[in-house]
């Protein structure tokens, strides 16, 4: 692939991972882009790198708009190894300057490279950089999701550079948001949002307000993962802004996993009695269903209700998977119960419970527990659980359906 022009003088010449399936425990099914940008003024400037093994990509890109000995500056907006892999390499080759880094940057890039000699120059929040034509703006964005991340953002592009924010894991041949369908679109924003940036929500909607204070005019949003926003660059703040006051929608996700079927049976009896109630409800089986696609659904849902079969005195190892992953990722707000059959000791509910209840989730049943195979009586009692949850989440004002149910 050829470089992209994003704006006159800007170039994408980043690098397209189509192999790719995790990162850090959330599955990328679709590949990614270790996206970097390369400004041509007076001083040429490359805003990031990539991942170490790509370095070749960025370099032919860059070889086909000018010599890499040409680039003046380089500016590392985020140090994690999938943006600053190829850092050590790229520097080689172009010998800038100068490196542009954040105070932690310059603190993570000593840490991880072990490069004392590299010619750092350390910017913070309000610090500017003439390249010629253009003006570099630096914003220090620390804890999202790093603690040296940074925006580069070029008023006279209208240009945002903004780290891993705004970003998808999703690998395509196009490079802008108004080339591909919106509906995939969102789903990978919301899934990137839900696993890696869900737990900053305080530091977003902070950040949020600082960028409309500072009433900056951005018409592109270039991320370092996935799509340019370009076509309607507020669609994915806006989307920011719910995900990050983590509002609720008529939503209930019932997942769980199960040896023999039992708990599958009150799964689906629990799930009828929220249906009944006309709330938007998802069954999801931990052995079909990936950790990261269900945090993903959790992202706008109301409830959360986990089961799971009692195996050597505790859940399933699966659930309990999910419940670390989910715990470290600090959703709020959120309703629940924990359901589950057993066969002689059944301590997989009340552990659930417990962990639910150490995630500030308000559960509104201590928790079912049925020995063995579930009669009608059993099942009935589940239904009567999925209609209280139902009848919670209206009660809860939560009307607009949430990602994932039809609008």
């Amino acid at each position: 692939m050829k470089p992209v022009e994003v704006k006159k003088g800007v170039y994408w010449v980043g690098a397209l991972d189509w192999d790719i399936r995790d990162f850090h425990g959330y599955s990328i099914y679709k590949g990614t882009t270790y996206n970097a940008y390369l400004v041509i003024d007076d001083k040429v400037t490359l805003f990031d790198t990539v991942k170490k093994g790509f370095e070749s990509d960025l370099l032919h890109r860059i070889r086909n708009i000018i010599d890499p000995k040409r680039i003046d500056y380089l500016v590392v907006n985020h140090v994690e190894m999938d943006h600053s892999g190829g850092l050590l390499e790229v520097a080689r080759q172009i010998e800038p300057e100068k490196v542009f880094c954040s105070p932690m940057g310059h603190k993570n890039l000593l840490a991880h490279f072990h490069a004392p000699d590299l010619p750092y120059e350390v910017v913070k929040s309000g610090d500017t950089l003439k390249l010629g034509s253009r003006t570099v703006h630096f914003l220090e964005t620390r804890m999202l999701h790093w603690p040296d991340s940074m925006f580069s953002y070029i008023p006279e592009d209208k240009l945002l550079i903004s780290s891993d924010a705004f970003g998808m894991h999703w690998a395509t041949s196009e490079r802008f948001d108004d080339q591909v369908d919106q509906a995939e679109l969102m789903a990978h924003a919301a899934k990137y949002y839900a696993n890696i940036l869900l737990l900053y929500s305080p530091l977003v909607q902070k950040l949020l307000a600082q960028v409309k204070q500072m009433n900056l005019d951005i018409d592109t949003i270039a991320p370092d993962h996935g799509l340019i926003w370009r076509g309607d660059p507020m669609k994915i703040v806006g989307a920011y802004d719910r995900w990050s006051r983590q509002e609720a929608c008529a939503k209930a996700l019932v997942v769980y996993d199960t040896m023999w079927h039992s708990t599958e049976q009150m799964a689906k009896a629990i799930y009828d009695g929220i249906l009944d109630e006309g709330v938007c409800v998802q069954l999801k089986n931990l052995a079909a269903t990936h950790r990261s696609d269900i945090m993903t659904e959790l992202l706008d849902a109301k409830a959360l209700v986990l089961g799971s079969s009692t195996l050597n005195n505790n859940m399933l190892p699966r659930m309990a998977d999910l419940l670390t992953y989910i715990k470290g990722l600090k959703p709020t707000g959120k309703i629940g119960a924990a359901f589950g059959s057993y066969g002689w000791s059944g301590e997989a509910v009340k552990n659930i419970s417990d962990e639910l209840a150490a995630m500030k989730v308000e559960l509104l049943d201590p928790g079912i527990r049925h020995q063995f195979v579930p009669d009608h009586e059993a099942l009935k009692k589940c239904r009567e659980l999925g209609s209280r949850l139902g009848r919670a989440i209206n009660e809860a004002g939560c009307k607009l359906p949430g990602y994932g149910c039809s609008r």
